[in-house]
């Protein structure tokens, strides 16, 4: 009777496997000693990767696209642990992450695990805290088959484009390097299409006039908004009108005609979901959203502090901004015990995420334990883990928090036909502004007005119009373009980074001061794909694409048939365009020095890119691809906007200074010519090579000065010092200044010449 009542008494052993080894010990923490934790590292199958070049893509097109899967090369021994140790537990647990990728990884290590279905559970958690894990425990699910065949339709699709299309660019441009994409593809588009827009971009002079009154000593600046009631914002066209208003205004009375005062209340908005906290932390912290979701992951899945590992945030993966009331209760109470019962509402914010594909199972991005202060566990923090915590923890803290109440006044001042306005806002009480402000360039100041009611009389200490340009739209950066992406419904949030990453490690985009810069690749890559494949290329088509998928895990929709509809008028389409692709030339906008004919992209048998000379094989001229990345090198230099000395070399008029997307350039005065040329700081040497040019400063692709002939391509003369302007006595040379530690010299770009302290002197 005994041995049966210890057999009885045994306690079972579970086994826990989760995606990332990272997550082991603070799940092995809260789960006590019955439990084993053990990871996947990732997807352990996959479909198979044989030559693209071959029709072998992994599914089955005849057999209702069935996929075949395979054991990713380098997991095997992962696979063989797993299985060897799943014979030892009673409980098996497959905890992989809470989305569709997590799904489908769960199913994949089910399929290999050779073990009865009865001991094969799936849990999942949002966040790691000894809640919800215990909670997942006991209460496991059964693996969503409708969520696996949604993550398997979006692989085979993906797989489906990216080995079709790419076989296309290769035959096109003869590079073996290139690659097309379902998703990849279209950003890249957008990026382009943002290209042309800036080069398309004409700028507009306009005018604004300013005027600085005064009422009792005290000093105020006030615009002009209005001529006979109508708006006049961006309607000065030049300085002739500029300075007829001014001439008017300054023989006018200046009157109170309207005194507004308002206050209103400033909403918080909801906490973070992955998109927003990429775009916050691009915007705010200076992070790539690659480095963003680094950051995140290791956030999740626990950081070592005095008690041990403990997950600080939900899962950083989602789109929705729910949020479970028991981290409204406890930010509820921590607000009332460090801010006082002002700064929560009387009833709690409720957000809800307009799209209706939201996966609701989760919640938004948000501290795991609200009463861990950023400040409280910084010393456990890199700087970079403690900055993200710290966005997200007032973030959300914020989103529980009290409406910002804001006093505006608005002042009508008419001076005859015009009437000026100025405004002023005030925060009366911060309420969520205390801990986060979402608004990325405003502030919210209090500009010194002084009392006025209406009728009151004013001074005009002075009347000042301003020169303005319209501006081209901005090129993305990371932040931005999730945005769009997010806008346009293309990708998911967890995609973002990838496809960001991909566009780049392709040399289609590069990035260059924050902003993403398609390349002449690029251009030409997208262009290519829009013309022939504008279906695939189109962000409707896209984005409804994605709708599908979720409909497919909501039981809305078959995931073959949708496959059948796609690929029956895409392998038409592809099949079109392959019968008749030509080899096309990538040309750059730049002639060859030695015959004159355009220079094209090349790409050599080891996959390097180069510039060669169209002319080839009668002309064998090569460049480095360095040479575009210099021809749309921002200069720094700052020139003001003012007349300069140079003329026009087309029409003979004079030139002006202005700021473009490319940096600075000179441009026509005469409205019929507007001819541009760049920018560059001039030493007024004359280039000892050609006797022509003039020797300019430049910077190389990563931001090197150096100084060359400002006829390139023509002549390619260059320095790596600035030149003076004198000759070597002993070679002829030009002598150029050098810095040094222990100051400055000048010596011989040639020889070993050196001119000494002495000569310098004279």
């Amino acid at each position: 009777m005994a041995e049966t009542a210890k057999k009885t008494n045994k306690k079972e052993k579970s086994l826990v496997i989760v995606e990332s080894p990272a997550k082991s010990k603070t799940i092995k923490k809260i789960l006590g000693d019955g439990f084993q934790i053990e990871a996947s590292f990732g997807h352990i199958r996959n479909l198979p990767t044989k030559d693209p070049k071959t029709d072998n893509l992994g599914f089955d097109v005849d057999n209702n696209f069935e996929p075949k899967f395979e054991i990713i090369p380098g997991k095997k021994a992962v696979v063989k642990k797993l299985n060897d140790l799943a014979q030892k537990f009673d409980n098996i647990y497959i905890a992989s992450d809470p989305d569709r990728e997590g799904e489908a990884i769960a199913w994949h290590v089910r399929q290999v695990l050779k073990v009865p279905d009865e001991k094969i559970k799936r849990i999942e958690f949002n966040e790691i805290t000894p809640k919800a894990v215990k909670y997942s425990v006991e209460h496991p699910r059964m693996i969503n088959m409708d969520m696996v065949q949604a993550q398997q339709t979006r692989q085979i699709l993906d797989k489906l484009v990216g080995y079709k299309l790419s076989p296309v660019l290769w035959k096109q441009m003869g590079n073996y390097n290139l690659s097309a994409g379902r998703v990849q593809s279209v950003a890249l588009r957008m990026i382009c299409e943002r290209e042309d827009e800036i080069e398309a971009f004409v700028p507009q002079e306009y005018w604004s006039i300013h005027a600085e009154l005064a009422k009792d000593g005290k000093v105020f600046e006030a615009e002009v908004a209005k001529y006979k009631d109508k708006p006049v914002e961006k309607t000065i066209k030049n300085e002739a009108e500029a300075q007829k208003i001014v001439d008017y205004l300054k023989n006018s009375d200046f009157l109170v005609s309207k005194v507004t005062n308002k206050s209103t209340k400033r909403k918080p908005t909801a906490p973070f979901i992955t998109s927003t906290l990429q775009r916050a932390a691009s915007s705010k912290l200076g992070f790539g959203v690659q480095k963003t979701m680094q950051v995140a992951q290791r956030l999740y899945e626990g950081i070592e502090l005095d008690s041990g590992a403990v997950g600080l945030i939900t899962y950083m993966r989602t789109d929705s901004t729910r949020v479970s009331d028991d981290a409204m209760a406890m930010a509820k109470d921590f607000i009332l015990n460090n801010f006082g019962e002002k700064y929560y509402p009387e009833t709690p914010n409720i957000y809800v995420k307009g799209k209706q594909n939201v996966q609701d199972a989760h919640e938004a991005i948000r501290p795991s334990y609200p009463e861990r202060t950023p400040e409280s566990i910084k010393q456990y923090l890199d700087n970079d883990q403690y900055r993200l915590y710290k966005l997200i923890w007032d973030k959300f803290m914020s989103s529980q928090m009290s409406n910002a109440e804001i006093a505006n006044k608005s002042i009508e001042i008419t001076a005859g036909d015009y009437t000026l306005r100025a405004g002023t806002s005030k925060v009366t009480f911060d309420g969520f502004l205390k801990l986060y402000n979402d608004a990325e360039d405003e502030k919210v100041e209090d500009s010194k007005i002084p009392d006025l009611e209406k009728g009151d009389s004013v001074d005009c200490n002075k009347i000042t119009p301003k020169q303005h340009f319209t501006q081209p739209p901005p090129r993305y950066n990371e932040a931005s373009l999730v945005k769009a992406l997010e806008e346009y419904g293309i990708g998911r949030p967890s995609t973002y980074a990838t496809i960001i990453t991909v566009i780049q490690t392709r040399k289609y985009v590069e990035k260059r001061d924050k902003a993403l810069h398609p390349t002449i690749l690029g251009r030409a890559v997208s262009k290519q794909l829009v013309t022939q494949f504008s279906d695939i290329m189109d962000y409707k088509f896209t984005a409804g694409m994605e709708e599908k998928l979720d409909k497919i895990a909501d039981k809305k929709a078959v995931w073959n048939k949708v496959l059948k509809d796609f690929y029956d008028p895409f392998m038409e389409e592809v099949n079109s365009v392959m019968k008749t692709a030509k080899k096309i030339n990538i040309e750059t906008g730049i002639n060859c020095p030695n015959c004159g004919k355009p220079m094209v992209v090349r790409t050599s048998k080891f996959g390097t890119q180069f510039l060669g000379c169209s002319g080839y094989p009668d002309c064998k001229t090569v460049m480095s691809m360095n040479v575009l990345s210099e021809q749309n090198e921002e200069n720094t230099e700052t020139p003001p906007e003012e007349i300069c000395e140079e003329k026009c070399e087309k029409c003979g008029s004079g030139m002006v200074f202005k700021t473009g997307p490319y940096g600075k350039y000179l441009e026509c005065t005469n409205q019929n010519c507007k001819h541009r040329k760049p920018y560059h700081k001039s030493t007024g040497v004359k280039c000892p090579k050609c006797g022509k040019g003039i020797i300019v400063e430049r910077k190389s692709k990563r931001g090197t000065v150096f100084y060359g002939c400002n006829a390139y391509p023509e002549c390619d003369f260059v320095l790596w010092n600035e030149p003076t302007g004198e000759v070597c006595p002993k070679c002829g040379s030009l002598l150029v200044k050098k810095v040094l530690k222990n100051g400055d010299t000048i010596v011989c770009s040639k020889c070993a010449y050196k001119k000494e302290a002495e000569e310098n002197a004279e």
